[in-house]
C-alpha cells in the first residue's frame, strides 16, 4: 500500500490543494513542475476513488433500508 492509499480523503484533498497552490505560483522549475503534476494525479485519482467507494456504502444502505421498508409492509 502506498503512501497516498493511507491517506483519508480529507488529507489527500489538503495536499492536492498545496500542490495545486504550488503549480500555479509559477516559481517551480519544469521538472518540479512535472513531479508535483504526477503526484496530483495520484491524489486526485485516489479522492475519486474514496468518494466512489463512500457512494456505494450510501447506496448500499439506502437499499437496505428500502428492503426492510417493504418488508415491513
Amino acid at each position: 500500500m502506498s503512501d497516498i492509499e493511507k491517506l483519508s480523503y480529507e488529507e489527500a484533498l489538503r495536499q492536492l490543494e498545496s500542490i495545486i497552490s504550488e503549480l500555479e505560483s509559477g516559481k517551480l522549475s519544469l521538472e518540479e513542475s512535472v513531479d508535483f503534476y504526477e503526484q496530483g494525479q495520484r491524489l486526485s485519482a485516489h479522492c475519486q476513488a474514496l468518494l466512489e467507494a463512500a457512494e456505494l456504502k450510501i447506496q448500499r444502505v439506502d437499499d437496505d433500508s428500502k428492503k426492510a421498508d417493504h418488508a415491513i409492509r
